[in-house]
């Protein structure tokens, strides 16, 4: 019986050796010659081979720019009081002391005749649709956003804009963008700290008597005064524009063709220099420089 059986397991493995070599030799074939023979293995579907061609990836160098949004965008008091000054601004601004992401981009040649700056002085997250409307029929590959600071900026902390309107008023400029563009790239900047702005430009007595103009009085009225209601007050509208920023980063994330600064902006810890020298609560000249460089950053950096 031990003779058989190992006689058997002989036979057994000579002919597991046999079929293995077959397979193999099947398999090889198979492999070197499918495209000429006509394999009948199912290619991809159409669908599915002109999702892979048609995917959206981030362009890190568009040709073209257009920048919407507010009196930040605008270079508001960056030059002179209480006026716009939009050749610093720091989406497309062509002044060499800011260095916008537009010029980074394209050149200061090129910027000049492929950049548009669509934001208003005052302007609220309501007023983006009409804003990318009119940035649309230029066809730039990149729009810039940087809105939502004049939302928090308000007569009184009630007088802000709810966060369910201010995600539904965002959702329809960028819907609006993409029926309008559907190849477009957009970058979201966040909302700077406006509490870290009052924090600094405090410190200056000529701020504070630009800002008693009306100023976001939501939270520089009454600048000095540190009792409850002050503080209850400005931690109000630190809170709100934290929750605006969760809203851009959240709608923005459903997009593939949407970046945001991932917070770089609200997190910047702008100081005196970067603040304008007749308001103390707008950007200067150099604050408009730090925007761009964290712009031109998020613009041109690989996907992960």
């Amino acid at each position: 019986m031990g003779r058989g059986t190992d006689r058997g397991t002989r036979y057994g493995r000579r002919r597991a050796r046999a079929a293995l070599a077959v397979l193999t030799t099947v398999t090889v074939l198979g492999a070197a010659g499918c495209d000429a023979a006509g394999d009948d293995s199912p290619d991809p579907s159409p669908s599915a081979s002109k999702r892979a061609r048609t995917a959206p990836a981030w362009d890190t160098s568009p040709e073209s720019v257009a920048a919407v949004g507010d009196s930040i965008t605008r270079g508001f008091d960056a030059c002179a009081v209480l006026s716009d000054c939009p050749e610093v601004s720091w989406a497309t601004g062509s002044s060499a002391k800011v260095d916008s992401l537009a010029v980074r981009l394209l050149g200061k040649a090129d910027a000049a005749e492929h950049s548009w700056n669509y934001a208003v002085t005052g302007a609220r997250m309501a007023d983006l649709t009409a804003q990318v409307t009119r940035a649309a029929k230029r066809k730039p590959e990149l729009v810039a956003v940087m809105a939502g600071a004049n939302d928090a900026c308000r007569a009184t902390t009630s007088a802000m804009t709810p966060v369910a309107d201010f995600r539904a008023q965002f959702e329809e400029a960028m819907a609006t963008l993409h029926e309008k563009l559907p190849k477009a790239q957009v970058y979201v900047s966040s909302i700077p700290d406006l509490k870290r702005l009052w924090s600094q430009g405090r410190t200056n007595a000529l701020g504070k008597q630009v800002w008693k103009l009306g100023l976001c009085p939501s939270m520089l009225g009454d600048a000095d005064s540190m009792d409850a209601a002050a503080t209850l007050r400005r931690n109000t509208v630190r809170d709100r524009v934290e929750d605006y920023n969760e809203v851009l980063r959240e709608v923005c994330a459903k997009d593939r063709r949407c970046r945001t600064d991932d917070g770089a902006v609200h997190a910047y810890r702008f100081g005196t220099d970067q603040l304008s020298h007749w308001d103390w609560f707008h950007p200067s000249v150099d604050g408009q420089a730090r925007l761009a460089e964290i712009a031109y950053r998020r613009v041109t950096a690989e996907a992960p």
